[in-house]
């Protein structure tokens, strides 16, 4: 049916509550409104649905969230895992507890046990809780980084990783197969609890996940020498990462840690941020106005479900508090914990270094260095948790450490995705070993860019909302697919690849071949000189990313390239 007619049932059909009518029709005399509302079902992709809180059916609502869940319940019944049951765990954002229940309880009206806890919880803790409870899936009720008006709703599976190829498509199927809303069973909470369906869980999971991350740590000696000599300034946006955060920090051993008062309680309008995204330096401004209050060695946030970190550590030379990327900070900690394995010996003959294709170079001479297998994976740290779950399956390596750009890494693999709460822990203590032999974190990211090269990596995004930004979005694809540019200023293309179509094409040659990675919608362009771009669009917003690397003789030369390799790509692509 066309958005009016999709727009007139919803307002008309008893199903849907009053409340939800009344906010429809506020809106009747606002056309693009209604059609933006209205105008398709909210997407549920490889990762889940996400999307703006409000009624309709292109909306985040009570009934796209139910509509989800059948569609995952009915998966489940056909797989014949229903006796597992499924975890749950929501962030602090607007209906986040409200869109938990709802799932559990559309879940439980199918015969399948719901575990929920009991409040906000971060993200990688509902991979660690659906493993340890044995459970065939897990729920997230997230929009992780997005503005307050958006929520989102995350599927994993049994492994502890989100949904991956063929089961995400298996899962999408499902639900696009529950045709009527009224299709979606639900149930009553006090008698799902009764039945045994619906299960407050939280105290004991927390105290097996800290466990689990205390086993991580390399120098608990160096910690308690530095305890009261490292000072630690934290946020976690008001999100999730506070209690978990505090708590590990604490029980290390850690005494100055000092948490940003006004960013410290859960807060589903991020009152205090424009965008609750450590990838903002103006995220950072309460944080770094108390870190030159109190000295401190390096400032942390997380984001709002707790699965990314930001980073910036102070330089004694400038004086000055120095901004970390997600690569920085990611290799940072990689590179701490391979250098104390090695000299431990520790460091496991099979090891494996996992990134995604957009994460810095880097990683490479990195992982060489340390007979470390290197592994490139799609974008999507879900593509890393299946990493893990083969290495488990066929012995052919040991994970030491993941990372992608976007502010994301795993140590240990007590959970199959990003963790921010472990990689907190696991900076903290980096931090503590600098310290005792008298460098910063700084001092340590110019010693590795000293040792393997100056890799530099940028980012251009471009917000393109709504029916006309999405056929933006694929125009712009469908150019840089169809005419691929042979080269980005002086830098030539040297291999040309398309995910989406498995096809390389070595431009020096002529000779084609296939990507070896699932099919996404991904560009990527390989140039001279160790440079390289990249674009895709979100899988979770409304944008196209351009992403490009370069490595220079010094910070100087590196900055100089990227900033020249930027404005090709846009000038080529966007």
């Amino acid at each position: 049916m066309g958005y009016k007619e999709n727009y007139d049932y919803w307002l008309n059909d008893p199903y849907f509550d009053a409340e939800t009518k009344a906010e429809l029709a506020a809106i009747k005399d606002d056309d693009n409104e209604i059609q933006e509302r209205f105008y398709k079902d909210l997407e549920f992709g490889t990762g889940g649905l996400r999307g703006i809180i409000a009624a309709g059916s292109n909306r985040m609502n009570i009934y796209t969230v139910r509509r989800a869940t059948q569609g995952l319940a009915n998966y489940i019944l056909k797989e014949g895992t229903q006796a597992k049951g499924v975890a749950i765990a929501y962030d602090c954002r607007f209906m986040s507890p409200e869109f938990a229940d709802v799932a559990a309880l559309c879940l439980a009206a199918n015969g399948i046990k719901a575990y929920v806890f009991d409040s906000l919880r971060p993200t990688p803790e509902l991979s660690f809780a659906l493993r340890t409870l044995g459970c065939t899936a897990g729920i997230v009720v997230t929009a992780s980084h997005n503005p307050p008006e958006y929520n989102g709703y995350k599927v994993y599976w049994e492994d502890g990783a989100q949904v991956a190829s063929p089961r995400d498509t298996a899962i999408i199927n499902e639900v696009n197969a529950v045709e009527k809303y009224s299709d979606a069973k639900t149930m009553d909470k006090d008698e799902a609890m009764k039945k045994g369906l619906y299960e407050v869980i939280g105290k004991d999971i927390d105290d097996k996940y800290m466990a689990e991350l205390k086993k991580l740590i390399l120098h608990p000696d160096v910690i308690q020498e530095m305890a009261e000599k490292i000072t630690i300034v934290y946020t976690p946006f008001h999100g999730t990462g506070n209690v978990p955060v505090q708590r590990i920090l604490k029980e290390l051993g850690f005494k100055n840690v000092f948490v940003v008062p006004e960013q410290e309680e859960p807060d589903p309008k991020f009152t205090t941020l424009e965008y609750p995204n450590p990838e903002d330096p103006k995220a950072f401004t309460y944080a770094l106005n108390l870190a030159k209050e109190k000295k401190a060695d390096i400032v942390m946030a997380t984001d709002p479900d707790a699965d990314r970190l930001g980073v910036y550590a102070y330089d004694t030379k400038s004086g000055e508090y120095i901004g970390f990327t997600g690569n920085m900070s990611g290799m940072l900690i990689g590179e701490y914990r391979m250098k104390e394995l090695k000299a431990a010996g520790k460091l496991p003959s099979n090891g494996a270094l996992v990134k995604t294709i957009v994460t810095t170079n880097l990683a490479d001479p990195i992982a060489e260095d340390y007979g470390l297998k290197l592994i490139e994976v799609l974008t999507g740290f879900k593509y890393i948790g299946e990493q893990i779950k083969l290495f488990e399956q066929t012995g052919s390596n040991e994970y030491v450490f993941g990372l992608e750009e976007s502010y994301g890494c795993l140590v240990g693999t007590h959970a199959r995705d990003k963790d921010a709460i472990v990689a907190v822990m696991c900076l903290a203590e980096a931090a503590a070993f600098a310290k005792k032999n008298g460098r910063t974190l700084w001092d340590e990211m110019i010693r590795i860019y000293d040792k393997y090269g100056y890799f530099k990596e940028g980012i251009h995004t471009v917000t393109l909302k709504g029916i006309d930004g999405a056929e933006q979005i694929k125009a712009i694809m469908d150019k840089a697919r169809n005419n691929p540019p042979k080269a980005f200023g002086e830098l030539k293309v040297k291999e040309f690849r398309d995910y989406d179509a498995d096809v390389t094409i070595n431009n020096e040659t002529g000779e084609k071949g296939k990507t070896g990675l699932p099919k996404s919608n991904v560009l990527y362009f390989d140039l001279e000189n160790n440079s390289w771009c990249c674009v895709r669009p979100s899988g979770t917003e409304p944008k196209i990313k351009f992403y490009m690397g370069v490595k220079g003789s010094s910070l100087e030369d590196a900055e100089k390239k990227l900033e020249s390799l930027k404005a090709e790509v846009i000038k080529s692509l966007a």
